[in-house]
């Protein structure tokens, strides 16, 4: 397959559900996913993850949810095992599927940006956590 650049939804679809194909065989992230997301609802939820990346690279206002939320449920849902290995995982897989079918500026605003989503998350997550309430 040809890399080409990031120039719409459709790209970011390719991308999404590619990524996310991967995320769902891997050793440390596929049971994390599939348990959390049921089968019969992967392609909404796969729909949703690419109005999220749309509204963060082209600014359309389509993504409408709390992913921090989500996060930190996802994390309770795990007695707090979520760790910065997970995120360095998610990020290392993100650049990969990018790299393999992407090129331009809009694949690098797309690893950035994850970078910071990740980081942010990671946070989230641990100030959530019931001994960093106290």
């Amino acid at each position: 397959m040809d890399k080409k650049e990031i120039v719409g939804r459709e790209e970011v679809f390719l991308l999404v559900h590619t990524f996310y194909e991967k995320i769902k065989k891997d050793d440390l992230l596929g049971e994390i996913f599939t348990k959390t997301i049921p089968v019969e609802e992967w392609n909404d939820h796969l729909e949703k993850l690419t109005d999220f990346w749309e509204t963060n690279l082209f600014f359309v206002r389509k993504y409408k949810g709390n992913p921090i939320e989500k996060h930190q449920k996802v994390d309770e849902n795990f007695n707090a095992l979520i760790s910065q290995e997970h995120f360095g995982r998610w990020l290392q897989l993100w650049f990969h599927t990018i790299d393999e079918l992407f090129y331009g500026e809009k694949a690098h605003q797309a690893k950035e940006r994850a970078r910071n989503i990740a980081s942010m998350l990671f946070f989230k997550i641990f100030e959530n956590r019931p001994s960093k309430k106290a």
